[in-house]
């Protein structure tokens, strides 16, 4: 009887190779990028799984510490509902994303539609594969609507896991440019304890120039018929255009 392959821990040098290559493969002219704070809502990391029958109410939050007064205290914010259909399609509406700049009012940018696939069992193949596809409807006129795409891989050894996203952003629509631009988030935890996964986050946004790293902690708890789970991070910038730090909330609650 065939064995599977020997799971093996993605290096960092692996990581870095991808990203770099995706970055390249992305960039996009100054004029065309958009500033470091439309990206607030886009501080995720997610995992290529999907539960059939499984409700989701899920919050993020972001929020920049500057030396910089434009970027200071920018918040961005995003709550979404999901439910799992199948068990590898799971659909999510964002019922609200915000953004909040130094000196300005909370406003309302967008509404989404997000699908998030299952490829593959986990534990099927040598990492797990899944494959998110958003659609995102700008509530301001004159901007253009956008399509949202990219693997989602997973994989533990031991009590290290470790998640990568690789995402691409076409406009579509009134005022949409040529570009596909290109975004990257990867995490590595210890499994410690169930509610408490110390780790590493990473975030690259080349359109923006946004090179950020930094420790971060992940969790869950068990609630009534349901799942609280938690992300929080401090990363901090390691190139010069980069906000000097960002933190991070992340709560989700599942049930059935």
């Amino acid at each position: 009887m065939a064995s599977r392959p020997r799971f093996r821990m993605l290096s960092l040098k692996t990581f870095g190779a991808l990203l770099a290559a995706c970055a390249a493969s992305s960039t996009v002219p100054a004029e065309a990028a958009e500033g470091p704070a439309e990206g607030l809502d886009e501080y995720v990391i997610y995992a290529p799984y999907v539960v059939d029958g499984q409700n989701e109410v899920e919050l993020r939050a972001a929020e920049f510490r500057d030396s910089s007064l434009v970027l200071n205290d920018s918040r961005g914010y995003v709550v979404s509902i999901a439910h799992s259909f199948t068990s590898w399609w799971q659909p999510e509406i964002y019922v609200g994303e915000y953004l909040t700049l130094p000196r300005n009012p909370n406003r309302l940018e967008a509404y989404e539609f997000e699908n998030t696939f299952q490829l593959t069992d986990p534990g099927e193949y040598w990492a797990d594969v899944g494959f998110l596809a958003s659609y995102e409807f700008q509530t301001h006129l004159g901007e253009a609507n956008a399509l949202e795409f990219g693997p989602l891989v997973a994989k533990q050894s031991g009590q290290f896991r470790q998640q990568l996203n690789l995402i691409w952003e076409k406009e579509i629509g009134t005022g949409a440019d040529s570009y596909y631009e290109f975004r990257g988030s990867y995490s590595l935890n210890y499994l410690w304890r169930e509610a408490a996964a110390p780790g590493v986050n990473l975030y690259i946004f080349p359109r923006q120039q946004i090179y950020q790293a930094g420790p971060a902690l992940s969790g869950e708890w068990h609630l009534g018929n349901g799942e609280l789970e938690y992300n929080l991070a401090a990363v901090l910038g390691i190139n010069r255009d980069a906000p000097d730090k960002t933190l991070i909330l992340n709560l989700e609650y599942e049930f059935y």
